[in-house]
């Protein structure tokens, strides 16, 4: 069957099930699907349409009143990691690292939207003219973009990041060649001596997905209190744990709460660690002063194209939220964060881990950085695939008090 014709069935059948049920009813999913197969059934018999059609039929129109319409089966599909829909006629997907056109399409644009408002509606968001801009997740925690017309002059924008079911442990890093069995018998190590790390990157390098593997290192039984602008971490191993997340104004422009509100309300929280999903702008102060007030061991995330570059983002992300001076910025930063992890993706498009850095304090005024591990690109496969991997520099590790305090060897 040509997909015009099954488009046009579709909208056929949807519309005759629409008309024939009482929409008022609270129907479960098994009964709408029931009614569903059954005038499918029924209506095969003006077409030849084989059980694989059949079933794609069902599946389509269930999807559009229940789910989330062509959007479902790419959110089921394992293989995507990220959906982009640029417009009702434009969905673009990415599979291991390559962005390929999908041949499906939403119905009109006023589908896309009412898809765009059941995902928002669901985490108490809101996103219209007014409001043009929101972040959400879907249940499963994948993360959610919206932008809407007039921002996005060729229709409704929407951007899906997929996380996996089960998170991403450091087991699973080693196998895909991000870090060694050595470096990650170090950051292990790092993590239990509570040393204050921070995982910065480009966009898509895998920040968040390394911090989630970072976590299930951290003791069972501490106190933990995540903090994120949409929740998508995936910390299981630990129980008490609170997890936070931010909030939008409303259509009066009242009831924000920001990063910088919950970080301030986690210090009466009584935390060990604060993990900050990622930091953006002026609740960079806050962070570095929690760190700076006996919640070592805190973690965080942040964009930039290396150390140095995330360390002068840091500056900026502070000075937009404080009048203090640059000296003692950066000499809050030098004594907050202890180990900075950059990483990036390579023209193979594989997620690399390309340096693990110290930060050893503030000198001249200048915060002294020492590399630890170094990421060396030792050639390419006939597949083009990048061979490398972290290689120990010569530099010995300068601040070792934590590792003593806690009675955790230093030795690399």
């Amino acid at each position: 069957m040509e997909i015009e014709e099954k488009e046009r069935l579709i909208a056929q059948i949807r519309k005759q099930i629409s008309d024939s049920i009482d929409l008022r009813k609270d129907f479960s999913d098994e009964e709408i699907r029931d009614v569903i197969t059954n005038v499918v059934f029924e209506r095969s018999k003006d077409y030849y349409l084989n059980v694989g059609e059949k079933k794609e039929i069902a599946d389509a129109i269930f999807n559009s009143m229940r789910r989330l319409d062509v959007l479902q089966p790419i959110i089921d599909d394992k293989s995507v990691t990220e959906i982009m829909i640029n417009g009702p006629d434009s969905i673009f997907v990415e599979r291991d690292g390559r962005v390929s056109k999908l041949d499906i399409r939403f119905e009109n644009r006023r589908k896309l939207e009412d898809v765009i408002q059941t995902i928002v509606s669901r985490v108490n968001r809101t996103v219209n003219e007014s409001s043009p801009i929101v972040d959400a997740r879907l249940a499963d925690g994948s993360r959610v973009n919206v932008v809407l017309h007039p921002i996005a002059l060729n229709g409704p924008v929407v951007t899906i990041r997929k996380f996996s079911e089960k998170p991403m442990t450091v087991e699973q890093l080693i196998k895909y060649g991000s870090i060694t069995e050595e470096v990650a018998d170090v950051l292990e190590r790092l993590v239990k001596a509570k040393y204050n790390i921070f995982i910065c990157g480009g966009t898509g390098s895998g920040k968040t997905t390394f911090l989630n593997a970072l976590s299930n290192y951290i003791p069972k039984d501490e106190r933990i209190v995540t903090i994120e602008d949409s929740a998508e971490l995936q910390i299981v191993e630990i129980e008490n744990i609170v997890r936070m997340e931010t909030r939008n104004a409303n259509t009066e422009g009242k009831g924000e709460i920001t990063i910088r509100d919950l970080i301030k309300t986690s210090l009466r929280m009584r935390p060990e660690r604060i993990i900050v999903g990622e930091v953006r702008g002026k609740e960079a102060l806050d962070m570095l002063q929690a760190m700076n007030t006996g919640h070592d061991g805190s973690l965080s995330t942040g964009h930039a194209n290396s150390t140095k570059d995330m360390l002068s983002r840091l500056e900026t992300m502070v000075l937009s939220g404080s009048d203090m001076p640059l000296e003692a910025i950066r000499q809050q930063i030098a004594s907050a964060i202890d180990i900075i992890i950059h990483l990036g993706r390579l023209r193979d498009k594989s997620r690399r881990t390309l340096e693990i850095t110290e930060v050893v304090g503030y000198k001249d005024g200048q915060i002294v950085l020492n590399p630890l591990y170094e990421f060396v690109e030792e050639g390419e496969t006939p597949e083009n695939q990048v061979i490398g991997s972290l290689i120990r520099t010569k530099n010995e590790m300068i601040n070792k008090l934590k590792f003593k305090m806690s009675g955790i060897s230093d030795k690399f």
